[in-house]
């Protein structure tokens, strides 16, 4: 890949300090470069900071974009939510999930032979701690979709199981030498894998949960807004980190993730200035989420111009699909993981194959039909895959423990009827 050349590796760099943080965290480079990098000082620390990054995704950035949007009643509720698959998904993937998503066994998953990290060094140990963060983060998403209902060994069951079955088998096939790769879809970030697979389990789930009793307005906007910051600012890790060390193309790949994200801000605020003659804080918020989804399975071989393409239709579709679509069909999918997350990610790996062309400034391949052919078969079969699987996962636990609260347990709260606390006094 060729970029303009500057200093981008003296500038992140610079990051390394953050690197400390990332001590306590786990992570591993993305489907690019993590072997050569791995005896890099710069590159190195350019890694332990994205890994960094991607985790304050999760907790606290993710945690607080949904807690703010939720009432006052349940917002503990959604931060516990957070916190605990991000603590229980570290455990699943230190014992199995590494050795499924990224082990070298061959068809679907890796297989069983790194089971516990069995064979994974100092040399590897980095790769697995940046995919961990992703494994984290992916069934963290689809908890927007059923907040403020579901019970929390529910989710518990659920977001495991889903991550073995689901996340696992996708990102193998994708990432470390499965058939997508192979076919050569192009997914950098996890347009595919993140995305496509949460907003598809969500829609999924809030059909099979079913709508909310008593939906409220948000209850704090300024902590999601606050919470958006924290993931755009994270998202850097999450598609820059996944070129795999401190290059050019690292630096590139974040500057168009900025780009993406602000245009679709921009332009889901302005459709509510002519829609609703108000530009929302919230609107512009979930605009910029929608624009970060979209270009992170793009963010390896768009330039700016693609940038802008892809932020300006993600702020569009999504918007539709969010605000026209779901209230044509009625489903309850809370938070919006659907038409944010499903939408924007399977909008973004569709336009890999515009936005990669170099007639666009894009550093990707100038075979537009059989790129969108190859784009279109992996978002497809996905989808598919997704969906099956999910709904199995959630009859099963329904079977289980049951995957709704009790008509009471909704009125008081999930913070008093499932953690017996309060986030506030009054």
């Amino acid at each position: 890949m060729t970029t303009q050349r500057f200093n981008s590796r003296s500038l992140l760099s610079k990051f390394a300090p953050l690197a400390l943080l990332a001590a306590t965290t786990t992570g591993a480079f993305a489907q690019e470069g993590g072997a050569a990098a791995a005896s890099d000082t710069g590159n190195n620390a350019w890694m332990l900071t994205s890994t960094a990054l991607v985790l304050f995704m999760t907790i606290p950035g993710l945690a607080l974009f949904y807690g703010g949007l939720v009432n006052k009643r349940n917002v503990l509720s959604v931060l516990m939510h957070c916190f605990s698959l991000a603590a229980v998904l570290s455990l699943v993937w230190m014992i199995l999930g590494y050795s499924l998503a990224v082990g070298a066994g061959g068809g679907l998953t890796g297989g069983l032979g790194a089971i516990f990290h069995k064979g994974i060094g100092p040399d590897k140990i980095l790769g697995s701690a940046f995919q961990m963060t992703f494994f984290i983060i992916t069934p963290a998403l689809i908890v927007g979709t059923f907040v403020e209902r579901i019970k929390f060994s529910a989710l518990l069951i659920f977001s495991v199981l889903w991550a073995l079955l689901v996340y696992a088998p996708i990102c193998h096939i994708t990432w470390f030498g499965g058939v997508f790769q192979k076919w050569g879809v192009v997914d950098l970030a996890g347009g595919i894998v993140v995305h496509i697979t949460a907003g598809v389990a969500a829609l999924i789930a809030c059909l099979m949960v079913g709508k909310r009793r008593h939906p409220e307005p948000p209850h704090n906007l300024p902590m999601t807004v606050t919470g958006t910051a924290m993931l755009w600012v994270g998202w850097f890790g999450f598609n820059a980190g996944s070129k795999g060390g401190a290059s050019d193309a690292a630096a590139m790949t974040l500057f168009v993730t900025h780009l993406s994200a602000a245009t679709a801000a921009c332009t889901w605020a302005a459709i509510e200035w002519v829609t609703i003659r108000k530009p929302s804080v919230l609107g512009a918020a979930t605009g910029s989420i929608a624009g970060l989804a979209a270009i992170t399975p793009a963010s390896g071989v768009a330039g700016p111009v693609g940038a802008l393409l892809i932020g300006a239709v993600s702020g569009f579709v999504c918007w539709w699909a969010s605000v026209r679509l779901k209230n044509r069909f009625r489903y309850d999918d809370s938070l919006d993981v659907v038409g944010v997350h499903g939408v924007g990610g399977l909008v973004g790996t569709l336009l890999v194959a515009v936005v990669g062309l170099p007639a666009l400034g894009g550093f990707g391949s100038a075979a537009f039909g059989k790129q969108l052919g190859l784009q279109f078969a992996g978002s497809a079969i996905t989808i598919v895959y997704t969906g099956i699987v999910s709904f199995v996962i959630l009859f099963a636990v329904n079977k289980l423990v049951g995957l709704r609260v009790s008509e009471r347990e909704e009125t008081l709260g999930l913070d008093q009827t499932d953690h017996g606390e309060s986030a506030y006094n009054d």
